[in-house]
C-alpha cells in the first residue's frame, strides 16, 4: 500500500537537450571533418602544394565571403533567435511565413551581388588591394574565372544555409549537419572523379576520369552545393514548410532580423575579408603558401568544429529561448559549463596536434619536404589560436542570444586591425607562418574581449581556475609521453605520428574526465 501511495518520480533523461543535440553535431561535424580531410588528400596528392591549387583557394574567397556575410553566418545566426521566439509565440506556420520573406530577400541580395563580382572579378583578382596581386597574369585570370563559377554554388548556398537556420529553430539538427557531409561528398566527387586525367584505383574498380583539372574541382562545389540543399528538403516537409513569393519587408518579424543582421553582415564580412587580406599577402610570398595557410587552417578546424562548433550550434537556441524568458542564471550556468568543457577539450588537443603533426602531414598528404614544412609551419601557428576560435563560438553566440550584434562588431573590427598590422609585420620575415600566428592572436584577442565583456554582466562564467590547473597539467604529462613517443620510435612517419598522438590522449583523457560527465548535462 505504502508503495501506491508513493508518487512515481520522473526519471532524469540520461542527456539533456542541448547534450544530446551536441552529441549529435560532433558526430556530424566529425563526419564532416573526416570527408573533408579525405578531400584534401585525393587533392593534395593529386595537385601537391602547387600553384594550381593556390589558384583553386584563391578563387574561393569573395564567393565564401558572400555566403557567410549574407545566408551561411550572418543571418543564419541572426535569424535563429527571431524564428525560435516566432516559433514560440505564434506558432509554425508563422515561422514559415517569416522564413520565406527573409529567405526571398536572401536570395535576391546575393543574386545581384554575385553578378557584380563576376561582371568585375578580372579588376577584383588583380587589383593592388584585391585577392592576388602578387600572381602572374595567368594565373590572375585562371582565379577569375573559377571565382565566377564558384558563385553559382554561392546562390545555391543562399538558400541552403537559411534552411539550416530554420530547421535548427524547429530544434532540428540531424539533416543540417548532415548536409556539409553530402557538401563534401559532391567535393570528392570532384576531385576524384571530374578533375583527374587518369581514373582512381579503388580495389579492382577505376573510377572514370573527366580531366577537366582543377576546374573539376569547382564542379565539385556545385554539386556539392545542390546536395546540401537537397538533403534538407525532407525536414521541410516534415515540419510543414510552406513558401510565400513575398518580399513584404514591413511583415512581422522581418525588420527586426534585418535591425540583427546588419551589424551581423558586417562582423561575418570582416572575418572574411580577413582570409581576403591573408591570401593577398601570401601571394607575394613563394608558391604554395596559400594553399600551406588552407591546409593549415583546416588541420585547425578539425577540433574547432567538433568542439567549438558543435556545441555552440546546438546551444544557441537553448540560450535564445532564456533571454526571451528573462532566466538569467540559466543563461550564465549553460555558458559556464560550455566555456568549461571547450577549454577542456581544445588545451590539449592544440598541444598534442602540435608536437606530433609533423609525421602525419608526411604520411598523409605526401607532400615534398618544402611543402610539409609550409603546412606544418602554419598549421602549427594556427593551433595556437585553437582555444580562441572555439571559446569564440560560445562568446559570440551568447550575445546575438541576447539579440546584441553590436558589441561583436567592434571586437571583430579591433581584431581584424590587429591582424592587418601584425600580419604586415610578420608576412615577410615569417612567410605563412607569420600569417596564421597573426591570425591567432588576433582571434584570441577578440574573444579575450567578448569574454571579459559579457563576465561583467555574468561573472560566473570565468569561475575555470581549478578545472583549468587540472586540464593544463594532464596537457604538460601528455604532451611530454607524445614527444617522448616519437623520439624513441623509427617506425613509418604514420605509424609514429599516430602513436604519439594516441599515447598523450590516454594520458590526458582522466584529467578531463569531470568535463566529459558534465557534457552530459550541457
Amino acid at each position: 500500500m505504502e508503495q501506491i501511495m508513493k508518487p512515481q518520480q520522473e526519471k532524469k533523461p540520461l542527456l539533456t537537450h542541448v547534450a544530446r543535440s551536441s552529441l549529435l553535431l560532433a558526430i556530424f561535424f566529425t563526419l564532416d571533418k573526416l570527408f573533408g580531410m579525405l578531400r584534401q588528400i585525393v587533392i593534395g596528392r593529386q595537385f601537391g602544394v602547387s600553384t594550381d591549387l593556390d589558384v583553386f583557394n584563391a578563387a574561393n574567397n569573395l564567393p565564401d565571403l558572400l555566403f557567410a556575410a549574407i545566408s551561411g553566418g550572418a543571418l543564419a545566426v541572426a535569424f535563429i533567435p527571431v524564428l525560435s521566439q516566432t516559433l514560440d509565440r505564434s506558432g509554425r506556420e508563422e515561422l514559415w511565413n517569416l522564413f520565406s520573406r527573409v529567405a526571398n530577400w536572401a536570395f535576391l541580395i546575393t543574386a545581384l551581388a554575385s553578378v557584380f563580382l563576376a561582371l568585375f572579378a578580372d579588376q577584383i583578382v588583380s587589383a593592388e588591394a584585391g585577392i592576388v596581386p602578387g600572381f602572374n597574369r595567368e594565373m590572375q585570370d585562371l582565379v577569375a574565372d573559377l571565382m565566377r563559377l564558384n558563385l553559382i554554388a554561392t546562390l545555391i548556398f543562399s538558400v541552403s544555409g537559411l534552411v539550416s537556420a530554420g530547421l535548427q529553430a524547429n530544434q532540428h539538427f540531424l539533416l543540417p549537419a548532415l548536409a556539409p557531409v553530402l557538401f563534401d561528398s559532391g567535393q570528392i566527387f570532384g576531385a576524384l572523379v571530374l578533375a583527374p586525367a587518369d581514373g582512381y584505383q579503388i580495389g579492382g574498380l577505376t573510377l572514370p576520369a573527366f580531366g577537366l583539372g582543377i576546374h573539376g574541382l569547382v564542379y565539385g562545389v556545385i554539386l556539392g552545393a545542390v546536395l546540401h540543399l537537397a538533403i534538407q528538403v525532407p525536414g521541410l516537409v516534415r515540419f510543414k514548410f510552406r513558401w510565400s513569393p513575398s518580399l513584404q519587408i514591413r511583415y512581422p518579424g522581418v525588420l527586426r532580423v534585418a535591425r540583427l543582421f546588419a551589424p551581423r553582415i558586417l562582423t561575418i564580412g570582416v572575418f572574411q575579408l580577413i582570409f581576403v587580406v591573408q591570401d593577398n599577402l601570401a601571394s607575394r610570398l613563394d608558391t604554395g603558401s596559400i594553399t600551406a595557410l588552407a591546409y593549415g587552417w583546416l588541420i585547425m578546424q578539425v577540433p574547432e568544429t567538433i568542439f567549438g562548433t558543435a556545441i555552440g550550434t546546438a546551444i544557441h537556441p537553448t540560450l535564445s529561448e532564456f533571454f526571451a524568458r528573462k532566466d538569467d542564471s540559466s543563461f550564465a550556468d549553460s555558458v559556464q559549463r560550455a566555456i568549461r568543457i571547450i577549454l577542456a577539450l581544445t588545451i590539449p588537443s592544440a598541444v598534442l596536434l602540435s608536437v606530433t603533426i609533423r609525421p602525419l602531414i608526411e604520411a598523409v598528404f605526401g607532400f615534398d619536404s618544402h611543402g610539409t614544412t609550409l603546412v606544418v609551419h602554419a598549421a602549427r601557428a594556427y593551433l595556437l589560436g585553437l582555444i580562441g576560435h572555439s571559446l569564440l563560438e560560445i562568446a559570440a553566440r551568447a550575445f546575438y542570444a541576447r539579440q546584441n550584434a553590436r558589441i561583436p562588431l567592434i571586437s571583430r573590427g579591433l581584431g581584424a586591425a590587429v591582424f592587418v598590422t601584425v600580419g604586415i609585420l610578420l608576412y615577410r620575415a615569417m612567410g605563412a607562418a607569420g600569417i596564421a600566428l597573426s591570425n591567432s592572436l588576433a582571434f584570441t584577442l577578440e574573444t579575450g574581449l567578448l569574454l571579459y565583456i559579457l563576465s561583467r554582466s555574468f561573472p560566473s562564467i570565468l569561475h575555470q581556475r581549478k578545472p583549468l590547473l587540472r586540464v593544463i597539467t594532464g596537457t604538460v604529462l601528455g604532451a611530454a609521453a607524445s614527444l617522448l613517443v616519437a623520439s624513441l620510435l623509427t617506425a613509418a612517419p604514420l605509424v609514429t605520428g599516430t602513436a604519439a598522438l594516441a599515447v598523450g590522449t590516454i594520458i590526458v583523457v582522466p584529467f578531463l574526465l569531470p568535463e566529459l560527465r558534465l557534457l552530459r548535462n550541457l
